[in-house]
């Protein structure tokens, strides 16, 4: 099955929403009494200039800056800057003798935070050099100076600052790079752990920063694991029993860089990340998420696992960390997160015959089969209705999967019992589903050749795309499936399914010509000779039909 990824979804935790309800700017409030006579006019009016001039003194502009605006600014940060660290050294005892230049240099970050309305000017920024002194106060002693710098450089990689500057932006996100600032910035996550302090926004806004860098350069995604220890870090997050935005995040970084990285897979599974994500998710194997935001965090933990599983060698984490035992509690308990937990499952099983072997020891048929007869939870109490259609497909991926692994014994004979019960029940639900997406596959062919007619032009990639969209991988499983149970040479198994493909006027030549397209388009992504071992098991079952 294919793997939908998380799409970059930008929050912001509590306390970061600016000004709080009602507080909008508001004129000075006149003192009443019963016995106050009522404002003159001249009065009323210094009233309201005095509210005007209050409101303008309080209010944010955003000033748009040139390159000499840059300039001054970049100007001014260094001299505050310098003026700091030799107040700092020359009263290194004596605080209260360097508390005003911190306060001075504090509110030259405040100016630069202007930067963020230009972004064309990066280039000139990262030219200055500015770039080396900004990241430098992050390791500064006073921590609020280094969550001020968390925070303008959270503004000024904002995916809406940067989302139209694609070269500045990338030139920016380099010069952070080569200038440490992945290093820099978590270490700083590490100092705010260890001083326990209460900064949850500088946490919230530094897992920001590595997302919008991300979103500039994918290959950020890898050196930051490669160069910090982030990965340790959100997995911690990850086991604290509180829920908070932060662990949410957390979630959703993780779920980031590992969805397209196998490297970034392997390194969470040496650092136990299996066993952390499963334990995560196993807080809610009796109960479902009180809110939303927990309801994201899970499919975030289930995404995380879905990733983290793809390596063989995670795989077999998993199996050993019972994952598949946790995923048949949830589907039985018909938790919230029943379609994550089967998904979870399909990924884990693939090519994977200890999976597929602990499944059925662990009575995981049963559950399995009630789905594939459509006897599923439909309904929840906080989500409204399961899409149907995505748990029958993963369903048909797991029972394929289960034929793949399971190759002999007594494993592989209750999986084709499960076809024989109730007068071959299973193979009748096969075939349904077999005609139901043959039927599809078949009408978007038909549009697709209406569509050439019409001199639109599809190359033979792009057209079998298309049909892969309409359904054709799960038809090429389904056909897999009869194909397996052909192979038995179980009499009765062959007689219904020849039968049933004479019913609608198929034959087992329509189900071998399937099989035969699928093995033109196995790719090689888990190798030569995978792809080969798998070609050579579908020739084997084509041959035996």
């Amino acid at each position: 099955m294919a793997f939908e990824g998380n799409s970059k979804r930008k929050r912001e935790p509590d306390g970061i929403n600016g000004l709080a309800n009602g507080d909008g700017l508001k004129g000075p409030r006149l003192a009443a009494s019963k016995d106050a006579r009522p404002p003159s006019a001249a009065e009323t009016n210094q009233n309201l200039d005095l509210a005007l001039l209050e409101a303008l003194e309080s209010s944010e502009v955003v000033e748009v800056i040139d390159v000499r605006g840059l300039k001054k600014i970049v100007l001014g940060f260094e001299r505050k800057l310098r003026d700091n660290l030799e107040a700092r050294m020359k009263y290194m005892d004596q605080p209260d003798k360097f508390v005003e230049s911190e306060v001075d240099l504090d509110e030259e970050i405040k100016k630069m935070h202007s930067l963020a309305a230009a972004p064309d000017l990066y280039p000139e920024l990262v030219r200055l050099n500015a770039v080396s002194s900004i990241l430098g106060l992050l390791s500064h002693e006073n921590t609020d100076i280094a969550i001020g710098v968390v925070d303008l450089l959270n503004d000024l990689t904002d995916e809406d600052v940067i989302g139209e500057s694609d070269e500045p932006a990338l030139i920016l996100v380099d010069a952070l790079i080569e200038n440490n600032a992945l290093e820099l910035l978590i270490q700083n996550l590490a100092r705010l752990d260890e001083a326990d302090s209460d900064e949850g926004t500088a946490v919230f806004n530094t897992l920001s920063i590595v997302e919008n860098m991300i979103e500039v350069k994918p290959q950020v995604a890898e050196l930051v694991c490669e160069r910090t220890k982030l990965l340790r870090w959100l997995l911690t997050r990850l086991k604290v029993r509180e829920f908070d935005v932060n662990k949410l995040y957390a979630s959703e970084i993780l779920a980031i860089l590992l969805q397209n990285s196998t490297i970034n897979q392997r390194r969470l599974g040496q650092l136990n990340g299996v066993d952390t994500i499963l334990q995560a998710v196993a807080m809610y194997k009796s109960r479902d998420p009180k809110t939303t935001d927990e309801e994201e965090m899970l499919e975030n933990l289930f995404d995380c696992l879905c990733s983290v599983v793809m390596p063989t060698e995670n795989k077999d984490r998993f199996v050993k960390a019972e994952g598949v035992e946790l995923m048949i509690i949830i589907m039985k308990q018909k938790r919230l997160a029943y379609a994550s937990a089967m998904k979870a499952l399909d990924f884990a099983m693939t090519r994977c015959t200890a999976a597929c072997e602990r499944f059925v020891d662990v009575q995981g048929l049963k559950t399995l089969f009630a789905a594939f007869m459509g006897k599923v939870p439909t309904k929840t109490k906080k989500k409204g209705d399961r899409n149907p259609e995505e748990i029958e497909e993963r369903v048909i991926s797991l029972i394929s999967s289960l034929f793949g692994g399971l190759t002999r014994g007594s494993r592989k004979e209750r999986l084709l019992e499960k076809f024989k019960e109730n007068e071959y029940e299973k193979i009748d639900r096969l075939m349904e589903l077999y005609i139901r997406y043959s039927d599809r596959v078949k009408a978007e062919s038909k549009r697709l050749d209406a569509q050439e007619l019409e001199d639109v032009e599809l190359d033979d990639e792009e057209r079998y795309l298309k049909k892969l969209e309409a359904g054709l991988y799960t038809l090429q499983l389904l056909a897999l499936i009869l194909g397996n149970l052909w192979a038995t040479g179980h009499g009765g198994m062959q007689d219904r399914i020849e039968l049933l493909l004479k019913q609608q006027r198929l034959s087992r030549d329509d189900v071998k010509a399937v099989l035969k397209e699928y093995v033109d388009n196995i790719g090689d992504l888990d190798g030569p000779e995978e792809k080969e071992r798998r070609c050579s098991k579908i020739q084997k079952i084509i041959s035996a039909m």
